[in-house]
């Protein structure tokens, strides 16, 4: 698994953004069948990712990928590493 550590300074994890943020996915940190339905999901690298809306306690949150709504757990978008765009 990749290290969180590698992220440089104009990249951030998915959960950075605000609602109707865009960013670009440069990395995912997950190993494993999450990491394999986020791909089957279109979550790859250079995908664009807008923040759609947050629940009121901000878990989970409603992203645009690839033209689906797709909900995120606060714990999963946390281990994706965005450049905003």
């Amino acid at each position: 698994m990749e290290r969180i550590e590698e992220m440089t300074s104009d990249t951030m994890p998915l959960t950075s953004l605000l609602e109707m943020e865009r960013g670009k996915v440069k990395q995912i940190l997950i190993d494993g069948p999450i990491r394999r339905r986020l791909m089957d999901l279109g979550l790859i690298n250079g995908t664009i990712v807008e923040v759609l809306q947050k629940s009121p306690l901000g878990d989970p949150i409603a992203y645009l990928i690839r033209g689906a709504v797709i909900a995120l757990r606060q714990e999963v978008s946390s281990m994706i590493i965005i450049e905003k765009v």
